[in-house]
């Protein structure tokens, strides 16, 4: 009987551990399961947005509890499109389309929440080379610029205006080409300049097919160029979804605010599979030495009020937007001083 009872209590002892070992793997499938999937739509894919890659790279989102799938929509209409239509929950496009899409009269207005970049990411490109670069070179030539209404097109205009060039009468001006067609579009022949991004402008630098001469970044100053945003209504469910990002976003920029240009390259080379590591790690030297990624996702109302006189000057700013009306602070601020 003591015999049998002896087993019975090493039986029990066994199922006990058994149990608890299930229970151990079932709590771990929970915590996998429990990622809660985040859609981005981005408007482009640049060297320009490294620190979003960072975050996916290094495993901020996920340590976050977010799962994030990433979807390139070429264009602010497109990338908006999606957002709105429910294609994706988050968009990193330009601060000025959430501005267009209230003034139409949106019932769920689009929010900024946390800002990526804080200068214009794109470069004037010439077709020839010029040892000493001045403004007044470009009048009378053919630019091939940017999107009408997009940020890249209206801080292009706003730097010419800067430098005393009237972009609609000094130059012939092309504003029809689709953004994700104006590359080849001059490389094809199409335009004397054109102000593209990276890393497109330095591989054409790298292929022969044109210079860099000058930065519309350095020129232009800080603005929102580009920030993530949600519906009103995703932020209102979604508080803790938002609160998450932002802070990965955060922990990104961080990041890539304490490495160098050669470990951020190499953080993001994933995304650029066909991109050389060495124009990589100039791009990003570039730009982050003229200060393009934001160092905090905290979108100002200084920045608020650039971006609204850029537009304007543009003509193309339908109605005038206090900040607190399309721009979130609080969940940053709250992050940032945690």
């Amino acid at each position: 009987m003591k015999k049998w009872s002896k087993l019975s209590f090493s039986l029990l002892l066994i199922a006990i551990l058994m149990f608890s070992l299930a229970a151990c793997n079932t709590n771990n499938t929970n915590k996998t399961e429990k990622l809660e999937k985040v859609r981005i739509a981005e408007v482009t894919r640049s060297i320009f947005y490294a620190p979003q890659y960072v975050a996916i790279t290094q495993g901020f989102f996920k340590e976050e509890g977010l799962d994030v799938t990433l979807t390139t929509t070429p264009g602010g209409d497109k990338t908006m499109t999606t957002l709105i239509s429910g294609g994706a929950d988050v968009a990193l496009v330009g601060s000025e389309t959430s501005i267009y899409v209230y003034a139409q009269g949106a019932d769920d207005p689009v929010i900024n929440f946390a800002q990526l970049t804080q200068t214009d990411g794109t470069f004037l490109v010439a077709r020839e080379k010029i040892d000493n670069f001045s403004w007044e070179m470009l009048k009378g030539s053919t630019f091939l610029g940017q999107r009408k209404g997009g940020m890249p097109q209206m801080v292009g205009e706003y730097v010419l205006k800067k430098h005393g060039i009237d972009p609609h009468n000094d130059l012939n001006l092309i504003q029809n080409v689709d953004f994700a067609n104006i590359a080849n579009a001059f490389a094809s022949g199409t335009g004397d300049f054109v102000q593209l991004f990276e890393p497109t402008a330095s591989i054409f630098e790298k292929e022969g097919k044109g210079h860099i001469i000058a930065s519309f970044g350095k020129e232009s100053g800080h603005v929102p160029y580009t920030t993530f945003m949600a519906k009103d209504s995703y932020m209102q469910e979604n508080k803790d979804i938002i609160e998450k990002f932002t802070r990965a976003v955060y922990k990104a920029q961080q990041w890539v605010e304490t490495h160098s240009a050669e470990e951020i390259a190499k953080a993001v080379e994933p995304f650029f599979p066909d991109t050389d590591l060495e124009i990589m790690t100039t791009v990003v030297d570039r730009y982050k030495s003229q200060g393009s990624f934001a160092a905090n996702p905290i979108l100002d109302e200084e920045e608020w009020i650039n971006l609204q006189n850029i537009m304007d000057e543009a003509g193309e700013l339908p109605q005038k937007v206090d900040h607190q009306t399309l721009v979130n602070t609080e969940i940053a601020e709250g992050i940032i001083n945690e």
